[in-house]
C-alpha cells in the first residue's frame, strides 16, 4: 500500500487521465485546499459566508468539484491510505480525552436513534420499490441488496449482502448510494453548525451533551501547554502505532475459523476501528491523555478534515443516466429514514446530534459517523465512533431482513 502510495504515479494511466496523477500531489491539492477554506474562514471579510454554509462543507464539496473538473481523479490510492490508516489515526487522539462517565450520562436516547435508524431502512426498503416498481431495471431489486448493507452499516455489510444474494453488478447501485448518502451527509455537516435550528423543533435537551462538552473542554484548557516536537511526535507515534496494531490483529483475526465465519457481520475493518478505539479508550486512562493538552484532538481533527476531502473527491457521480430508476427508489429510500428518525426523535425529544450521529452510524459507519460527531465539537467524535461499530453488527442481518421486505412486496 505505501510503496504503490508513493510510486503509483505513470503505472498504467488511463487515456483520460486528471491533471494531477500523482498520489502526492493529490495530498498536495487537497491540503491546499482545506489550507486555503480555513484561511478564509479566519478572515474578517470573507468569513462571513461561513456563517451561512460551515466550512466542513466546503471541505467536502470544493474537492467533489475538483474531481469532476478531472483536476484530480476520483479514484487514489491516497484516498485509500486515508480511509485505512488516517481515518483510524484520528479516532485513538480523538478518543485520548475519552470521558466514559459522560458519555453513559448521555443516556438510552443516543441508542434509541441508532435502532431508529437501523428501522428506517428496514422499513424504507419495502416502501421505496413498492412505489417505484414500475420503474425497476431489468436487474430487478436484488443489487439492492449492496444498498441495504451498506447503510446498515457500511461497506462489509455491503460486500456481505452482494455474496449473500449472488448480485453479480453493483456499479449502478454504488453510484445512488454515493449520491444520496453524501447529499445527506451534506445536510448534516450544516446543520451541524446550527444545530439549535432543529434542536428548538425537536424539543431535544442537550443538557448531557453540553454538559460532556464542557467536562471535556475544560480538562483541556486545564492542561493546554505550547506542544514541543516530541509532543507532536509521540502523537503520532503512538495514533499509527495503534492503527497497526490494529490493522494486523484484525488481519490475523479474520482469518481465524470463528471469526473467519463471522466476517459477514464484521469486517476486517470494522475490527480495526474496534481495536483502534479499544486502544484509545485505554489511552485514555494513562498519562497519554495529557496529550490532549497539548493539541491530540487538534491533531486528529485535522485529519478528519482530510478524510471529508477525500471522501468529497471520491464522490462520483457519473453514470446517473444508467440508473434513473435505482435513484427514485434510492431518494426515497433516504427520505423514509430521515422520516423516522425525526419522528422519534420528536417522540423521545431527542436532540439532533443524536439524530445525526444515530443515522451515520448506519449510513457510513465508522466512515462517517465521527466525521458528523466532531462537527458538532471534535470531542464528540468517539461518540460517533463508538455507535458505528454497533451499526456494523446490526448491518448484515437487517440488511438481509430489508432485501426480504422487498422481495414480498413484489411477490417473489
Amino acid at each position: 500500500m505505501l510503496t504503490t502510495f508513493i510510486l503509483a504515479a505513470g503505472n498504467g494511466i488511463p487515456k483520460e487521465v486528471p491533471y494531477v496523477v500523482d498520489p502526492i500531489g493529490h495530498l498536495a491539492v487537497l491540503l491546499g485546499i482545506l489550507a486555503i477554506i480555513f484561511l478564509i474562514a479566519n478572515d474578517k471579510k470573507f468569513g462571513k459566508i461561513f456563517k451561512i454554509v460551515p466550512a466542513l462543507v466546503f471541505c467536502y464539496f470544493v474537492p467533489t468539484a475538483f474531481s469532476a473538473a478531472n483536476i484530480i481523479p476520483v479514484k487514489s490510492d491516497l484516498y485509500e491510505f486515508v480511509f485505512h490508516f488516517v481515518l483510524p489515526s484520528s479516532l485513538f487522539l480523538l478518543t485520548l480525552n475519552l470521558d466514559l462517565k459522560g458519555i453513559v450520562r448521555l443516556g438510552p436516547k443516543a441508542g434509541c436513534m441508532l435502532l431508529a435508524g437501523t428501522a428506517g431502512v428496514v422499513i424504507g426498503a419495502p416502501i421505496a420499490v413498492y412505489i417505484w416498481q414500475s420503474q425497476l431495471p431489468e436487474s430487478g431489486h436484488l443489487p439492492l441488496a449492496y444498498l441495504a448493507g451498506s447503510w446498515i452499516g457500511g461497506g462489509a455489510n455491503a460486500g456481505a449482502l452482494q455474496k449473500s444474494f449472488g448480485v453479480q453488478d453493483v456499479g449502478p447501485i454504488v453510484v445512488i448510494d454515493v449520491l444520496v448518502a453524501n447529499v445527506w451527509m451534506a445536510g448534516l455537516l450544516y446543520f451541524a453548525a446550527k444545530p439549535h435550528v432543529i434542536d428548538r423543533w425537536l424539543g431535544g435537551d442537550t443538557t448531557a451533551i453540553k454538559d460532556l462538552e464542557k467536562r471535556l473542554e475544560d480538562y483541556h484548557a486545564t492542561t493546554a501547554r505550547h506542544p514541543t516536537v516530541g509532543d507532536m511526535l509521540t502523537m503520532l507515534a503512538l495514533a499509527f502505532g495503534a492503527t497497526w496494531i490494529g490493522h494486523e490483529l484484525s488481519l490475523w483475526l479474520i482469518k481465524k475459523p470463528w471469526f473467519a465465519d463471522h466476517t459477514d457481520y464484521v469486517g476486517a475493518f470494522a475490527w480495526k476501528v474496534m481495536i483502534v478505539t479499544a486502544l484509545g479508550v485505554a489511552a485514555s486512562f494513562t498519562k497519554a491523555r495529557s496529550l490532549e493538552g497539548a493539541g491530540a484532538s487538534k491533531v486528529g481533527s485535522v485529519m478528519i478534515y482530510l478524510l471529508v476531502a477525500c471522501i468529497g473527491a471520491g464522490a462520483d457521480f457519473a453514470g446517473l443516466a444508467d440508473a434513473k430508476g435505482y435513484l427514485l427508489i434510492g431518494a426515497t429510500w433516504m427520505l423514509i429514514h430521515i422520516t423516522v428518525l425525526l419522528v422519534v426523535a420528536k417522540v423521545i425529544r431527542a436532540p439532533f446530534f443524536f439524530v445525526a450521529v444515530g443515522s451515520k452510524a448506519n449510513i457510513g459507519g465508522a466512515a462517517s459517523a465521527p466525521v458528523v460527531a466532531s462537527a458538532f465539537n471534535p470531542v464528540l467524535a468517539p461518540v460517533g465512533a463508538l455507535l458505528a461499530i454497533a451499526g456494523y453488527v446490526l448491518g448484515t442481518p437487517a440488511g438481509i431482513a430489508a432485501v426480504r421486505l422487498m422481495s414480498a412486496v413484489l411477490g417473489k
